[in-house]
């Protein structure tokens, strides 16, 4: 309102002031405004070059206040022989008609000092009011870093860890964004830890697209995008985690309980499993990838693993329609084998002749083939292969157990060739989940 009364235009009032209308700097004595509190200051309102003389401003009553300021200061330093004079100095009459009366003056004094007193209780209050918020504003930003999917959200909380990425503690979680961090894509939206993190709850907890997104505060294609990216970055920095180790230390960490059954001879326990994938609209594609096992359209994957129940040797995907040894023998899995391994596997793997070729040998379980039942040797050997052979299936079911995408039906956009190389993404998927997997105890007991 002062400012409005301070400008005196016909055409401007208190109504119609917008947030664009602004006052020049040459109208104040400082070239600003005063602080807004300051009412006694002559910028507390435009005084100068208004286009008339109507408005007067505080100068007078600053500059009286400024003039006392410096008198207080001074007034301690002059001496009295400066202010007594002498008997014999001429005194002259002072007209004294002009002067403001003394109770004006008193009264200017006291506004003045209850002014300044107010202007101190307000800067009180401005001050405790500043503080207060800036507490409310460190706690609050405290608040979302709790909630925020970053470092601090896992640190120290292996259940949580555990939860959203399937590893055993923060320590191999971080160990896994060291050895990705000099190949992740930087982007201003996500931090290296949360393009990690993005796609390892989606291995895990196989979460839409569009929930990570809002999770995340993303757009979908960004958080596709994402995704895609990182697993194929996942996949050329751990798929040597997937391998098929040397015969020394597969012997020299053999399991008793093999030891007991087979010697030091297995080498590796190989088995299929299936993921479902939609349909395809191609008649070919469709009748390659229809099980009859399953009654579905689905992927078929062999899978090696070692005595110590790790994974040493993940296929590419195969159409369900394939037999088991089919795969196992175009797979490139019986290239590992050396003379005397030994190989065990379902008795649906009639590899015989064919790992016999690579002079090794493998134990599946017997069947009758038309007889009434097994002989007693039959009936043992079953019993120890069996027995042993389960831990091909505990490992399946720890994966798919890890990473949920696993058992969903894949899209078919997951199931074409990425553009430039003869591998499909879930292949690259299906292998990170391995490698990730290795990275965790093993479901096997230790010898």
């Amino acid at each position: 309102m002062a400012w409005v009364a301070a400008v005196r235009r016909k055409t401007i009032t208190f109504d119609n002031v917008s947030k664009h209308m602004l006052v020049c700097s040459r109208h104040f004595h400082k070239g600003k405004p005063a602080y807004e509190m300051l009412q006694c200051d002559p910028d507390w309102a435009p005084s100068l070059h208004l286009g008339h003389k109507g408005i007067s401003g505080n100068s007078d009553r600053y500059q009286r206040r400024i003039q006392r300021q410096q008198a207080a200061v001074v007034s301690p330093f002059i001496t009295p022989s400066a202010t007594t004079s002498d008997d014999t100095c001429c005194v002259t009459p002072v007209d004294t008609s002009n002067d403001p009366p003394v109770d004006t003056l008193m009264a200017d004094d006291t506004l003045s000092d209850s002014g300044e007193q107010q202007e101190c209780s307000f800067c009180g209050q401005r001050q405790d009011e500043i503080n207060r918020l800036l507490e409310e504003n460190r706690q609050l930003k405290e608040e979302i870093s709790k909630k925020n999917f970053d470092e601090r959200f896992f640190e120290g909380n292996e259940i949580k860890v555990k939860y959203y990425t399937g590893l055993p503690c923060f320590a191999v979680l971080m160990g896994v964004l060291t050895q990705l961090l000099p190949c992740l894509q930087t982007s201003r939206k996500l931090s290296p830890f949360q393009m990690v993190l993005l796609t390892l709850m989606r291995l895990r907890l196989n979460l839409p697209i569009q929930h990570v997104a809002h999770l995340f505060g993303l757009d979908r294609k960004t958080v596709s995008v994402t995704f895609r990216d990182t697993i194929a970055v996942m996949f050329s920095h751990f798929k040597p985690l997937v391998h098929w180790p040397e015969r020394h230390c597969l012997r020299g960490t053999m399991p008793h309980q093999f030891v007991e059954a087979f010697g030091d001879r297995v080498a590796v326990i190989v088995d299929c499993f299936e993921i479902g994938i939609e349909r395809a609209s191609n008649l070919k594609a469709r009748a390659q990838t229809f099980s009859h096992y399953k009654h579905k359209h689905t992927l078929k994957y062999l899978i090696g693993i070692t005595p110590q129940g790790a994974i040493s040797f993940i296929s590419k995907g195969w159409g369900g329609r394939v037999s088991d040894k089919q795969v196992t023998e175009d797979c490139g899995v019986l290239n590992h084998l050396l003379p005397g391994d030994l190989v065990l596997a379902d008795r649906g793997f009639d590899i015989r002749d064919s790992v016999g070729l690579m002079c090794a040998e493998v134990k599946t379980p017997a069947f009758t083939r038309g007889r009434c039942q097994l002989d007693a040797k039959d009936v043992e050997d079953t019993r120890k292969i069996a027995h042993l052979r389960v831990h091909v299936e505990r490992v399946i079911g720890c994966v798919r157990g890890k990473y949920s995408i696993l058992n969903d039906t894949i899209p078919l956009s997951m199931v074409v060739p990425c553009e430039g190389e003869n591998m499909v993404l879930l292949d690259k998927i299906v292998c990170v989940c391995c490698a990730l997997t290795n990275m965790c105890p093993s479901v096997v007991m230790k010898p």
